[in-house]
């Protein structure tokens, strides 16, 4: 099967797994990438082989680009999606698939008029711990799901990162940096989400950078930074959420999925990889169960080449613009229901995305071709 021709713009600290998703997926052919420092660029076509560092417009331009790898910052998602359909290319990149409801609306629009293809991270739930979890929940393991819990408790990137201004302002902090993390797993595991409510809060008007570079240089919070949420599912299950960067330390799970008879605990959301505990009704303790599915490793792109068989194959990606706006929506829900002390009612809906094929290899899907 012909590999796709893909261009990436934007060629920041993330567009390196990306780039080395181009040699682990023979599916992905990286001809191009793009970015505002083309020196920036330059360096990552160097360093990973690729044939053209150039302009975004230039990259755009280009005939031979079927598909735009979108790696720039949340608040330029919309225009460069935008920008990719208008030329006629398919569009994946990071999440969230836009700020504002209204811009992923239009993107979600222009591709469906012109008959392309949308995609956006995470893929992360096509890792091998999520994908076991939700054939567990498949074949029965823990009963019909009726609940669940998922938390993100920490004190926030500034410990780490040198320049975490971005993970403060609007379009970012705890929940649309790290909660679609956790949104796209409950949505697969569990299904679309009917409405939601919640309550979101920042405590401090500023921070202050903590790691060894750039320690003690203070930033604005622009965002709010502890959003607690309860979700009610179309299949019934209500779920809590809690997103923050205020918790100094925390004993709790990351995600738990509770049914009518048993109980599943599930890893980092963020890592492909981990753990899977059971416990059924008739069982003392906790069981780790062992993996249906590989990808455990950090393989960031698998959503990308599961959409490059999509376009070949004429088919629904499974990380898709319609969950990712699903998932957009209900963070927005968060905050709208926050400031009007009411449930919000999801206007969107979509489709639990399907399992991927056990036999599933780095090669792709026709692994017999």
């Amino acid at each position: 099967m012909k590999a796709v021709r893909i261009g990436i713009i934007g060629c920041g600290n993330i567009s390196s797994i990306y780039f080395e998703a181009g040699s682990k997926f023979p599916i992905l052919d990286i001809v191009a990438c793009a970015d505002l420092d083309i020196e920036r660029a330059r360096a990552q076509a160097e360093k990973y082989g690729i044939p053209h560092a150039c302009s975004v417009e230039e990259l755009l331009a280009k005939p031979d680009i079927e598909l735009v790898l979108n790696l720039t910052i949340p608040s330029s998602h919309a225009e460069i999606h935008l920008k990719a359909l208008d030329a006629g290319k398919h569009t994946y990149g990071e999440k969230p698939l836009a700020i504002e409801l209204k811009e992923s609306k239009q993107i979600l629009d222009l591709a469906a008029e012109k008959g392309l293809l949308v995609g956006t991270a995470p893929d992360t739930f096509l890792g091998g711990v999520l994908q076991t979890g939700r054939k567990l929940i498949e074949d029965g393991w823990i009963g019909k799901p009726i609940a669940a819990n998922a938390f993100l408790m920490c004190h926030g990137p500034e410990s780490f990162h040198p320049n975490p201004d971005f993970l403060y302002q609007k379009g970012a902090g705890p929940l649309f940096d790290m909660g679609p993390y956790y949104l796209t797993a409950l949505i697969h595991l569990m299904g679309p989400v009917k409405r939601v409510t919640g309550s979101a809060a920042s405590f401090a008007k500023e921070r202050m950078v903590t790691s060894e570079i750039n320690y003690g240089r203070k930033f604005p919070v622009e965002t709010p930074t502890h959003v607690a949420g309860v979700l009610d599912f179309q299949n019934g299950a209500i779920a809590t959420m809690v997103m923050s960067f205020d918790v100094w330390g925390t004993r709790l799970p990351f995600i738990e999925i509770h049914g009518t008879t048993g109980s599943m605990i599930l890893s980092d959301p963020n890592e492909f990889g981990g753990k899977v505990l059971v416990k059924r009704q008739d069982y003392t303790d906790f069981v780790e169960m062992p993996l249906t599915h590989g990808f455990t490793t950090n393989n960031r792109g698998i959503g990308l080449m599961d959409m490059a068989f999509a376009i070949r194959e004429g088919r629904e990606q499974r990380a898709s613009g319609e969950l990712g706006y699903h998932v957009l929506e209900v963070m927005h829900g968060f905050y709208i229901a926050s400031d009007s002390g009411q449930h919000y009612q999801l206007n969107s809906v979509c489709k639990k995305p399907e399992l991927l094929p056990l036999e599933l290899t780095h090669q792709g899907f026709n692994i017999l071709e």
